[in-house]
């Protein structure tokens, strides 16, 4: 059975902005699930002074197993008797049997009562082909008439993807524009090294367009569903010191 590999990220509040920082890998093999620490985690030991999830993992240097969905991943799934269960799924353009990780994959996990987010590691084809899906990013950041282009938009349609050199937050960052030349938002951070590597290194081959829109009452990070194909020649993805395991 094939292994989904999802990597938890933290965002530490800092006086020079949010820093991002990818702390840990799930792998999931039903019936077994397995979390360990990534090198990201011990540069923010070093930067921030982080210290390891201590109810969940409160080693960084052990190799995590289960049968069952670590509690802090648990917690950021939806729960089976909710009654908008069916509507949250469909916003996340899932089926009603979708498992954990594909819900995770999907939403991102984020609550409000942290700063941690999870995503899934993009998986590179043999051909180069990748396919990932995410929630546009920064709604309420982009210009009046991008917003009402915003309102407009209709599954199916096709968007650009752009790099934006001096975004004021991240410094680096991927751009989602219409094809009328709106820019509507930005892909999440995870995304943001692959993709801008792969630009800068002139290998990247990328096209998106919108999977979904949900009208309120979904919350506005959950607004715009967008799947992003491309195509790597030589670039793996999610491969450096920042998430390899601190445990083989």
């Amino acid at each position: 059975m094939s292994t989904k590999t999802l990597f938890l990220a933290w965002q530490d509040k800092r006086d020079d902005g949010w820093q991002w920082y990818p702390m840990g890998r799930l792998d999931v093999t039903p019936p077994l699930y397995r979390f360990r620490y990534i090198g990201g985690a011990e540069r923010a030991r070093k930067a921030t002074g982080f210290l390891p999830l201590s109810l969940d993992f409160p080693d960084m240097d052990k190799d995590y197993r289960s049968q069952e969905l670590f509690p802090l991943f648990r917690n950021r799934v939806i729960a089976q008797g909710r009654p908008d269960r069916m509507d949250y799924l469909r916003n996340l353009d899932l089926p009603e049997h979708a498992t954990p990780a594909e819900i995770l994959s999907v939403s991102g996990g984020v609550r409000v009562t942290d700063t941690y987010e999870v995503f899934p590691k993009i998986e590179k084809g043999v051909d180069g082909e990748f396919t990932c899906r995410f929630f546009l990013q920064g709604r309420r950041h982009v210009s009046p008439s991008a917003q009402k282009r915003l309102d407009r938009l209709k599954p199916q349609e096709k968007l650009h993807v752009s790099l934006e050199l001096a975004n004021p937050v991240a410094g680096l960052a991927v751009q989602i524009q219409t094809t009328d030349y709106h820019m509507i938002g930005w892909t999440p951070r995870y995304l943001v090294d692959d993709l801008v590597m792969a630009l800068a290194e002139g290998l990247g081959d990328y096209r998106a367009q919108v999977v979904r829109v949900n009208p309120q009452p979904a919350p506005s990070s959950q607004r715009v569903l967008i799947e992003m194909q491309g195509h790597w020649k030589e670039h793996e993805p999610m491969s450096g010191d920042d998430f390899r395991p601190l445990v083989d």
